[in-house]
This record gives structure tokens, sequence and C-alpha cells, in this order.
């Protein structure tokens, strides 16, 4: 299998985290690919959204996004499971995915408003929207730490990639205020080698 990312990607790095924790990162074939041009004839035949991350199984056909390509893994080895099959549990996994994403989609957001528009035409109410979401987000995590039962499943490691990203791009601040979510995500650390395995440079 191959997988089409780019090594900052945190959508990408919860593809390889994936990989790692179910045993079949060596398995998997991790190509860079260069995502700045607007028409990316290498991604696009691929994913015509012209996204990454996207799998491409040993058949030639084309996975993604990051959460679909994490459940096609996840679905590969029967042990750990990151994707409960069925029930509450399920829904809360993806439900703790879903804001995982939620926080790397508008801390993007805002990265991208400064590295691609110049400094005169930043717009201050949009940029405000966005840290508002990550804000509320964050804030309800610290009320309601997601509870680590058995082994951390996708919700867990996507809400773990979302903090490291956020201290990558947005910076640490977010700590100060939030101790409990604090001392969560560096259990998190602790316990999942993959995490540190996968820290971009």
């Amino acid at each position: 299998m191959k997988v089409l990312t780019s090594g900052p990607s945190p959508y990408g790095r919860k593809v390889k985290m994936t990989a790692m924790m179910k045993g079949l990162y060596d398995r998997i074939t991790f190509e860079e690919v260069d995502v700045r041009p607007v028409e990316n004839e290498e991604l696009r035949p691929q994913n015509p959204l012209a996204k990454i991350p996207v799998l491409i199984t040993d058949d030639g056909t084309a996975i993604y996004d990051s959460h679909v390509i994490c459940e096609f893994l996840d679905a590969q080895v029967a042990s750990p499971a990151l994707f409960p099959g069925d029930g509450a549990e399920r829904w809360q996994t993806l439900t703790r995915g879903a804001l995982g994403d939620g926080i790397l989609d508008a801390a993007l957001l805002m990265v991208y408003e400064k590295r691609f528009r110049p400094e005169d035409k930043w717009h201050a109410d949009w940029l405000a929207r966005q840290q508002a979401k990550v804000d509320g987000a964050l804030d309800f995590l610290e009320a309601n730490i997601p509870a680590i039962a058995r082994e951390p499943d996708y919700g867990h490691m996507s809400i773990a990639v979302a903090l490291g990203y956020h201290d990558l791009r947005l910076g640490e601040a977010w700590r100060e205020s939030r101790p409990k979510l604090t001392a969560w995500h560096d259990d998190f650390i602790a316990r999942v080698p993959a995490y540190n395995a996968t820290r971009p440079e």
C-alpha cells in the first residue's frame, strides 16, 4: 500500500500513527507530495479534491480522507481496535474524532490565512471566529476529559494530534488555563509511542 501525504500534515500524521499502532507501518510506503501547486496533477487523479492524505491499496483503489483511511487500516488487523464496531462506544469515538478534526480544521484555516495572504489582507474577524472554535473545543475538553478506559481509540488519537498541531503552529499558551487537558495529553503521549515517532520536524 502507498500513502500520499506531507510531513507536516496533521491528517497524514493520524494515518501514520494508526499504521504504527496497528503494526502496518512497514507494509506502507509513505510518499511525500507537494500540495502547494493549485493544479496538482500528481495528486488530483487520486483525489479529485487534491487533498492529502490518500491511501492507494494494492489493487490501485484510492481511499480518502484521513478518517476513512484510519478506519480502513483499523479493519485490516483485529487488535488493538481503534474503532469500536457498534453501540454507544462507537458513536462516542466518532464524535471525539470529529471534535479533534474540528480543532484541526479551524487551526489550519488560521495558519493558511497568514501563510497565503499578505498581512494587510488578514481578516481579523475571520481569525477570531476560528480561534473561538478552537478555544470553545479546548474549554469543553478541559471540562469533559475524554477518559481512556482500556486503550486509546481513534477519537483520543484525533484529539491528541489536534493538540500537537496547536503546539506546533499556534503555540502552547492553551496549556496555562487547562491543566487537566494538559495532563491528559501528556498521559496520551506516554501511552502511545507512535505519537513521538510521528512528530513533524
